[in-house]
């Protein structure tokens, strides 16, 4: 780069650093000779960094100085989003050397740049775009024939004719974060599935925002585990101050049966999304919660027996911040007995017989009694099919003292 001492007038622009920039675009000599550049224009260090978070290329003066340019909250660091007719192509961070640069030239070079992005990667949003095209078409049961989909298949890169897996990820802030995290998961959770299973396609869900479907190519039966556990280290190195919940289907040897794949894999996160001691699930592991599969498609009867059974228990803790739903789990979860119950809880074993006459009073059924118990499990079972996540809160209702008693 340049010495600054060796130009005439600071105020001025370098002409041959602008030169070199519309010479590099003619040239096709690619985003990083561009941004070289650009960096020689302006006297900036810059990073490049498309709409999914994933850095282009790079123009710093050392590893240090481009380790601070990443860091969002970095000192005299400005980042400019990047728009080519009002829509948003990527993202330049910049730190200038001496002083900032002349308004027109930055518009200038920051057009040029965007207009480069779009140009480069314009091919590949519209593969992605297809790509995302076919998995929906998949996953929803509109391909009816199977040499068809496979065909379609292949041509995006994706060889389903030994059969397939899904995955689904989900992701959610501990704390307030940035707005552009759900790219970077889509970005991590694509990257990991690719490394193992290079045709997979991750395509954000329709219906959360913070939900990621993965399409997985899986000839041996394996290779949607092994994708798994891929998804799971690259999102936790990745996208540190989040908790992940992934939930994944057995092999559908038959792409056919790839719709059946999805809500196999669904079922399976919203079982694990409300287990607090782990973060991914496959299907086969999720035991009678599988009886309930075939209503994945049309959860009215879901909804209807959780209206009915634990619905006011819910509603009862939203309102008293009590946990009458996390006592009748964990009864469950302790083959029904009271003394093993109030251990678990660290309670008393008469505050537990009070919640649980709560639990009646409310539903209408009794613990203590073998349909009663069946008809809340199913209730629970229902309630974390649909991924309903319980409100959790102190115990306190009479005689809890926010779930523990004087002994």
């Amino acid at each position: 780069m340049a010495d600054s001492a060796s130009r005439p007038d600071r105020g001025a622009p370098d002409l041959g650093a602008l030169a070199a920039i519309t010479d590099a675009v003619q040239a096709g000599a690619g985003l990083p000779e561009i941004l070289r550049a650009s960096a020689r224009a302006l006297d900036a260090s810059l990073i490049l960094i498309d709409r999914s978070s994933s850095v282009l290329a790079v123009a710093a003066r050392s590893p240090a100085d481009e380790r601070s340019l990443m860091m969002r909250d970095g000192e005299d660091v400005t980042t400019i989003e990047l728009k080519v007719a009002d829509t948003p192509v990527g993202r330049l961070r910049m730190r200038t050397r001496e002083r900032a640069p002349d308004g027109s030239l930055l518009r200038l070079v920051t057009t040029l740049i965007a207009s480069e992005v779009e140009r480069v990667r314009a091919p590949e949003r519209a593969s992605e775009e297809a790509a995302a095209s076919f998995q929906r078409a998949v996953l929803e049961g509109r391909v009816g024939d199977r040499a068809d989909l496979v065909a379609r298949g292949k041509e995006l890169g994706t060889d389903l004719s030994a059969g397939g897996s899904v995955l689904v990820a989900r992701g959610h802030p501990r704390s307030p974060t940035e707005d552009d995290w759900r790219r970077r998961l889509l970005a991590v959770a694509g990257r990991g599935a690719r490394s193992i299973a290079p045709g997979s396609i991750a395509v954000p869900s329709d219906r959360d925002p913070g939900e990621i479907m993965v399409l997985i190519p899986d000839p041996d039966g394996d290779t949607g585990r092994r994708v798994s556990s891929a998804v799971l280290r690259e999102l936790e190195s990745g996208l540190a101050g989040f908790a992940f919940a992934i939930g994944r289907s057995r092999q559908a040897a038959d792409p056919l049966d790839l719709h059946r794949a999805r809500n196999e894999a669904l079922l399976a996160v919203n079982v694990v999304e409300g287990d607090p001691e782990r973060s991914e699930l496959c299907y086969a592991d999720t035991g009678t919660y599988q009886l309930l599969l075939p209503h994945m498609d049309d959860p009215a009867e879901l909804k209807r027996f959780y209206s009915e059974t634990v619905l006011p228990l819910v509603s009862y803790d939203e309102q008293y911040e009590t946990d009458l739903l996390g006592t009748l789990s964990t009864f469950l979860d302790c083959d029904a007995n009271v003394n093993a119950t109030a251990a678990r809880l660290i309670t008393h074993r008469h505050t537990i017989r009070y919640r649980f006459e709560r639990v009646r009073e409310l539903t209408g059924l009794d613990v203590s009694s073998t349909d009663g118990r069946e008809k809340l499990s199913l209730g629970l079972k229902a309630m974390r099919v649909l991924g309903i996540l319980p409100p959790r809160g102190p115990a306190t209702e009479p005689g809890a003292e926010g779930g523990r008693v004087p002994r």
